[in-house]
């Protein structure tokens, strides 16, 4: 429902604005949060197994590497456009990442609703369209990367456990 009233120009300006700061402020916060907040072997975060199949008919492998990373847009924040080492510990952190992203993606989709308090019910309607339009293509390749490099981890940890060079830490 529209409380606020607002001419074509502002409209336009405040909504821009809106996605600029829900975007950059939910990030930011998703990225400060501890990596024992994302950290779990089981969760709902897995892969489910009908996922599999949906990527494979949508093609994701052509499509995923032409989007943007933004885990270079805050200081501190990680890369995952391609694996830097194969090291178990490396793979484990870019795992913990892809968490960290998917999440901080499902979180941006939910303040479309408050789009409507400004915009009228057809452009309100356009944002979540928009939400989720940038949202869910993010969401799928954090899942499709983590199903991904799981078997490459056990792979890695074994590899080097056996070698005596394994190493927990990051």
């Amino acid at each position: 429902m529209q409380v606020i009233e607002l001419s074509i120009t502002l409209l336009i300006i405040v909504n821009i604005l809106a996605w600029l700061i829900i975007h950059l402020v939910l990030s930011y916060i998703c990225l400060r949060l501890p990596d024992s907040f994302y950290e779990t072997e089981k969760s709902k975060t897995d892969l489910k197994k009908w996922e599999h199949g949906l990527y494979k008919t949508v093609g994701i492998r052509k499509w995923k590497t032409i989007l943007p990373d933004g885990g270079g847009v805050f200081r501190g924040g990680f890369r995952k456009k391609e694996l830097k080492t194969l090291s178990a510990s490396y793979i484990r952190k870019f795992i913990l990442e892809t968490r960290r992203a998917e999440l901080t993606h499902w979180i941006l989709i939910p303040p479309a609703m408050l789009f409507f308090l400004w915009n009228p019910p057809l452009v309100g309607w356009v944002m979540v369209g928009y939400a989720l339009l940038v949202n869910i293509p993010f969401i799928m390749i954090q899942r499709y990367n983590r199903y991904r490099f799981k078997p490459l981890l056990r792979k890695q940890m074994k590899r080097e456990q056996y070698r005596g060079t394994y190493d927990e830490s990051f």
